[in-house]
């Protein structure tokens, strides 16, 4: 019996990190770049034979990498990129990389994040617009022009989150080895659009109701187990 409780146990340590999951894709499902997390779990066997039993392991973290939608804004600083690639900020944490292109420029002309951390160009360098050359016009290679003039160009950053990824803010990822993307026609920008979030929210949800239902079950069975464990004791006892 223990035994049992000790296997109950393990599986509610996994649907518990599941269910967090879970919460958190949900809540994210309107936050722009947002690229949804799962867990991917697998079983332990402890002993052979008949007398093997098997564990749950805590699960081992993904991340979802396909693209969110394309929403329309109009917005000539919000910026979506089509194709595998990053936008590459330069934050507190070291270089993040983001697919959350809403973008704005300083009185200095830097073009930053909507949370104020400078983008980058492709050589890591911060991009510094002409603060009086008004908005600038974003190439498919994402070339920065104001006017007739070069200003510079975005850099596209290519990255695939490990296991042990670490996130920074709503839609962004650690990536001190995030290198850039160069020369290949199937990635670019698209200027006054946002990516959004790549969650399913109606799938998620049912995902969380469905998990919730296992939890409580293991927890019932559990209460069980535990219950009858002690009325063996007292019958034993007498």
């Amino acid at each position: 019996m223990q035994t049992g409780l000790y296997v109950a146990l393990s599986s509610q340590v996994a649907l518990e990190r599941r269910l967090a999951t879970l919460a958190d894709n949900v809540a994210n499902a309107g936050t722009a770049g947002f690229r949804a997390a799962s867990v991917n779990f697998q079983d332990i066997v402890n002993g052979t034979g008949p007398d093997s039993v098997s564990f749950v392991t805590p699960g081992a973290p993904s991340v979802d990498v396909n693209a969110g939608g394309l929403r329309e804004t109009k917005n000539p600083f919000d910026f979506a990129i089509r194709g595998d690639a990053w936008f590459a900020l330069d934050t507190p944490a070291g270089t993040v990389v983001t697919r959350d292109g809403r973008f704005t420029m300083r009185e200095t002309g830097e073009l930053v994040s909507i949370d104020g951390y400078p983008a980058l160009d492709a050589g890591g360098a911060p991009l510094l617009l002409d603060p009086l050359g008004g908005p600038p016009e974003v190439a498919a290679d994402g070339t920065l022009r104001q006017g007739d003039r070069l200003a510079g160009a975005i850099g596209l950053y290519a990255f695939s989150p490990p296991p042990d990824h670490a996130r920074f803010g709503n839609s962004g990822f650690v990536a001190p080895d995030a290198q850039p993307v160069v020369d290949q026609p199937d990635i670019g920008v698209a200027q006054g659009f946002v990516e959004e979030s790549n969650v399913n929210a109606v799938h998620q949800m049912m995902s969380l109701i469905q998990v919730q239902r296992t939890f409580e079950q293991v927890t019932a069975l559990m209460s069980d187990s535990d219950t009858a464990l002690k009325d063996a004791i007292k019958l034993l006892g007498a």
